[in-house]
């Protein structure tokens, strides 16, 4: 309820001093310097919209902006929208220090409303422009909080250590990526190279046998001695048989 009556109050307000101002507005041209009477109303109107928006609660700007949004009323949407965003760095209103307005050069209205907070200043700038029937109606909204030197500083180190970080880690990825190119190309020519032909099986090596002494085989002597007699036509008592092999059965088959 709280936040519909000083929005209430702040259209009443509004138009009021539009509809005040009204006669004098036809009377300027762009880019001339405006009278007392028009730019202290232009002034008071601005400072109204001013206060009025600096003193709504965080939760009450939010409900605002999306009030005026779903009217679709853009205006007054940007206004709550220019001002949250830099409520937080602002503090509490203290006072306003002054306030100026000037015919801008495509015949509009800008008036600047610079007050105090407890955190820093704040440059305020509202657009106006001839509605109908010469009615200035306002267009735009804008802050501007001042900011210490050293804040600008740390501000623009911040940016550009981002900046630059930003940078190298898209060259570090760059070269990563490139990196990884050989062993791309050694997978596809792996993948290109005809698979290697079997491998015969070693042959293995003759097991060697170890030869079997017959000498003791009586038998076998007595049976070898008479046919080597036979054979020489002689007689077996000066036949000694030292040692017998056995001969292989490839040289029998060829016999």
């Amino acid at each position: 309820m709280k936040q519909n009556i000083k929005r209430l109050w702040l259209m009443v307000c509004m138009v009021f001093c539009l509809f005040a101002l009204s006669a004098c507005s036809g009377a300027e041209d762009p880019g001339q310097t405006l009278d007392a009477e028009l730019s202290e109303g232009l002034c008071s109107v601005t400072e109204g919209i001013f206060e009025l928006c600096t003193e709504l609660p965080a939760e009450e700007v939010e409900e605002a902006e999306a009030s005026a949004l779903k009217q679709k009323d853009d205006v007054t949407a940007g206004l709550f929208t220019a001002w949250k965003g830099v409520m937080n760095e602002t503090g509490d209103f203290v006072e306003i220090l002054s306030s100026q307005a000037v015919a801008t050069e495509d015949g509009g209205y800008e008036c600047v409303v610079t007050a105090s907070f407890t955190q820093r200043k704040v440059e305020f700038k509202a657009f106006y422009e001839d509605g109908a029937q010469g009615m200035p109606v306002p267009t735009s909204f804008s802050f501007t909080p001042e900011y210490t030197v050293g804040e600008k500083l740390s501000k623009a180190g911040m940016n550009t250590a981002m900046g630059m970080g930003t940078v190298f880690l898209v060259l570090i990825f760059i070269s990563l990526l490139i990196s990884c190119f050989k062993f791309i190309n050694a997978f596809e020519n792996q993948a290109k190279a005809p698979a290697p032909a079997a491998v015969a099986a070693p042959v293995p090596a003759p097991v060697s046998v170890e030869e079997e002494d017959l000498t003791d085989d009586l038998e076998l002597v007595a049976v070898i001695t008479a046919a080597i007699a036979s054979f020489d036509n002689t007689s077996a008592d000066g036949l000694v048989v030292r040692s017998i092999k056995r001969a292989s059965g490839a040289k029998w088959k060829r016999a």
